[in-house]
């Protein structure tokens, strides 16, 4: 690496410290390049046929599952995810891929409309170049579901994933052009944050999708407003789990647990303010304090490890600031609350009642492993708590009664709700929230929409009536 060159993009072990590898930024000329390589590969690529596309991502798909092991060990080694929940995240995005390369055409194709004289149809146009701002908690995932629909529809992607997986990046642009993708088609670049703003003022750039916290997000779509360019944000979640009613109550105990500490707890759709009703309150919380009490820290890359390390010091030191303040300010600390006294990123799992107004873990996003449990007398007060949030991405209810579950449900503001699961995600569902969550929807039918041309093409025969202008 050049003297002159500093790196943000370094792979850096939350288990042991280390730091196992570092890569250089680029910048000025050689970022222009990649934007003009994008832009030529766009031009050629929106005319290839769809099907030849789609075969691209089929074949992507293939690889991913192929070289599962590598690319999971890849995440566990960069930020820390449990090497099972690793593969999972490896099958997840392969999944994804899947699913564009065989409904992406019919998605994309030609939707007649329904005219009483001559014929209309809408025409689903690729942008051009676009810009994915990444996330580092699903390296693998969060990507491909910007851009598998994005390839599919004829777009070409720039990723500038975060600086603590640079490997992981890696790995899927080589995946792609693997898989056949031409140079320009998915480029990954080692920019800075000023090097972003940058691109989205570029020309050759048609709009910008970015996954990861507000401030982030509110940066990508001031610019990408400023430059008249469709926008996609998916930001931070405060996750809601009410929970109605006690039959069943191990299972939801084991979901509760489940939703809150997949990715030890660092997941925008991670399960964070549970809601109970106070006549299984006392049962709730003690079930979730045996669950917590037994999770094991250690090696992520054991597989009999249960609680794995957060993705950074820096992420794990300002969680325990969070939780500590929150005690201070009064809250009630039920268990954990500080670092695990070995090396690595390590946070008790933690979990805090009377959680006020005006308190920390009221209004903040918690990201690790640190539960907020709520009792409410009832379920009018469940949803106005529930509500009371500047966050609106997931949310889920329990409740023996499907119906009640539901009624309460479509009270509940957010983009997304689960009825008896966490919160969760999968290719032929559409993912995103509302209010300080973000806006716009990825994966399902709707991922092809966000970055298209949705031309009216109308046709009338010649001898038509003129009828008057409007504009």
């Amino acid at each position: 690496m050049s003297a002159q060159r500093k790196s943000s993009f370094a792979t850096v072990s939350p288990y042991t410290g280390d730091t196992l590898a570092e890569f250089p930024q680029i910048e000025g000329e050689e970022v222009d390049s990649a934007l003009e390589t994008a832009g030529h590969a766009f031009d050629a690529w929106r005319k290839r046929p769809i099907g030849e596309r789609a075969a691209v991502l089929g074949r992507a798909a293939e690889l991913m599952r192929e070289r599962r092991e590598p690319l999971a060990q890849l995440l566990t080694q960069e930020m820390g995810k449990l090497i099972s929940e690793a593969r999972g995240e490896v099958d997840l995005a392969a999944s994804i891929l899947s699913y564009y390369a065989e409904h992406g055409p019919a998605f994309a194709a030609d939707e007649p409309l329904d005219v009483e004289e001559g014929e209309a149809y809408l025409v689903n146009e690729p942008l051009g170049v676009l810009l994915g701002v990444m996330p580092w908690n699903f390296p693998y995932y969060q990507v491909v579901r910007f851009a598998g629909p994005n390839v599919v529809v004829g777009n070409t992607v720039l990723v500038k994933h975060a600086g603590i997986c640079p490997q992981s990046a890696l790995a899927l642009e080589t995946l792609f052009r693997d898989a056949g993708a031409p140079e320009g088609v998915y480029t990954n670049l080692f920019v800075s944050h000023d090097e972003v703003s940058r691109i989205i003022d570029s020309p050759v750039v048609r709009g910008a999708s970015l996954t990861g916290s507000e401030r982030a997000g509110a940066q990508v779509a001031e610019r990408a407003g400023r430059n008249m360019k469709p926008s996609l944000l998916e930001l931070g979640g405060s996750d809601v789990f009410i929970v109605l009613d006690g039959e069943g109550l191990e299972r939801t105990v084991g979901a509760a647990v489940a939703g809150r500490m997949a990715n030890t707890g660092q997941s925008c759709v991670a399960s964070k303010r549970f809601i109970v009703l106070e006549d299984v309150y006392d049962d709730f919380v003690a079930g979730m304090r045996r669950a917590f009490e037994a999770l094991e820290p250690g090696d992520p890359s054991d597989e009999a490890t249960t609680l794995g390390p957060l993705s950074s010091e820096q992420a794990a030191a300002d969680l325990a600031d969070q939780i500590r303040e929150t005690v201070d300010q009064g809250a009630e600390l039920v268990i954990g609350g500080g670092r695990i006294d070995r090396p690595g990123a390590f946070v008790e799992p933690t979990i805090l009642t009377g959680v006020k107004p005006g308190m920390r873990a009221y209004a903040e996003e918690l990201f690790g492993p640190a539960a907020v449990i709520y009792r409410v007398a009832d379920e009018n007060e469940a949803i106005a708590l529930a509500n009371d949030s500047q966050y609106g991405l997931g949310g889920s209810v329990f409740c023996s009664d499907v119906d009640r579950a539901r009624r309460v449900a479509e009270r509940v503001e957010t983009g997304m709700i689960w009825i008896n699961h966490p919160t969760s995600t999968q290719a032929d569902l559409p993912f995103g929230g509302i209010k300080r969550s973000g806006y716009g929807r990825e994966l399902s039918k709707l991922g092809m929409r966000e970055f298209v041309n949705r031309k009216l093409v109308r046709v009338l025969p010649p001898d038509a009536e003129l009828h008057g202008i409007a504009g």
